[in-house]
């Protein structure tokens, strides 16, 4: 562990490591080089097979880090707390960063509070600053509408979350070499005033995050009638439906299609996006797609400066002429 400042908290579920860990060990990656240190891995479960512990060290980490009990399978606050402030205490890191998940968001704010440490969530952006060492945290603000740099010079580790799906994984090197540590983590005193009954996962109708090909939609498409259009054309480029908060909030379509800053971040091959007028917030859930294309009649419209191509042109008439050659075959995404 000696030079390990840098942490990332790997998530897994069932035995398994979550992809959460490998987008994280990036983010971590480029913060350990600019730091000159070395990067960890940190993740709580029960004994976990090597090989999961070796995918860690071969997408990135140089030292892994398993604090295990039998109470650390699944997610229980207390004792996942009680076990990160006992790593913390013994190897003192400088910085941790964890996903915006469910599990990330409940843990990181409990353990920032025990540790007299600071927190900042839902980060974009996480960058060393030259003269200090410091993390410097930029996340949205106000609504989305500006950019703060946050930084918690008087106490260590400094912690951050980000969101799953807005960073590409490091690529596996198999074979990479790096420690690995397994730390029986004793329970004795730890108190939990909940315990795990079951565990029923929820059934999205909507697979965004996965999906290689998305179409999103703002509310230049001007009424819900326009969504069968809009639908035809995910039916042939066979892509997921996403949605700006405002056609959310307008009841067009339910929250799980939902992309942007208060909804999911998605990462796909080809992100289209229609009649989206590309604030800061809306960014935020799709700006590191591989590809974006947008269509807009605003010349000037924000989504412009991110995206790879750009059609400037009255939507109701790009899209019946894109589906129609997308058809025969004349357009291929």
């Amino acid at each position: 562990m000696k030079g390990c400042l840098v942490w990332i908290l790997a998530e897994q579920f069932g035995g398994k490591v979550q992809d959460i860990s490998f987008e994280l060990l990036a983010r971590g990656k480029s913060l350990a080089v600019a730091k000159g240190a070395r990067l960890c891995a940190v993740i709580l479960s029960s004994a976990l097979p090597d090989e999961e512990l070796r995918k860690l060290v071969e997408h990135g980490a140089d030292c892994v880090l398993a604090m295990e009990s039998e109470l650390l399978n699944q997610f229980n606050i207390e004792p996942h707390a009680a076990a990160m402030l006992e790593a913390i205490e013994k190897y003192s890191p400088h910085i941790i960063i964890a996903g915006a998940t469910s599990s990330g968001r409940t843990l990181m704010p409990y353990v920032a509070m025990k540790s007299y440490s600071g927190l900042t969530a839902d980060c974009t952006i996480l960058e060393i600053e030259p003269e200090t060492g410091l993390l410097l945290q930029t996340r949205p603000a106000i609504g989305g509408n500006i950019m703060a740099t946050i930084k918690t010079p008087g106490r260590l580790p400094q912690m951050a979350t980000v969101r799953p799906r807005s960073t590409r994984s490091c690529k596996r090197i198999e074979g990479r070499s790096g420690d690995i540590i397994r730390h029986s983590f004793k329970t004795e005193k730890v108190t939990s005033n909940t315990r795990v009954v079951d565990f029923i996962p929820a059934e999205d109708e909507v697979s965004l995050q996965d999906a290689e090909k998305v179409v999103i939609i703002g509310r230049g498409i001007k009424k819900v009638e326009n969504l069968e259009m809009i639908r035809d054309l995910c039916d042939v480029l066979g892509a997921a439906l996403g949605a700006t908060r405002e056609v959310v909030d307008r009841g067009w379509l339910s929250y799980p299609h939902q992309v942007g800053l208060s909804g999911k971040t998605i990462n796909p091959e080809l992100c289209v996006s229609i009649g989206v007028s590309g604030a800061i917030q809306q960014l935020a859930g799709m700006q590191t797609s591989k590809k974006i294309i947008a269509i807009n009649k605003d010349p000037d419209a924000q989504i412009f400066n991110t995206a790879d191509f750009g059609i400037v042109g009255d939507l109701f008439e790009v899209v019946p002429m894109l589906i129609e050659r997308i058809k025969k075959g004349a357009l291929t995404w």
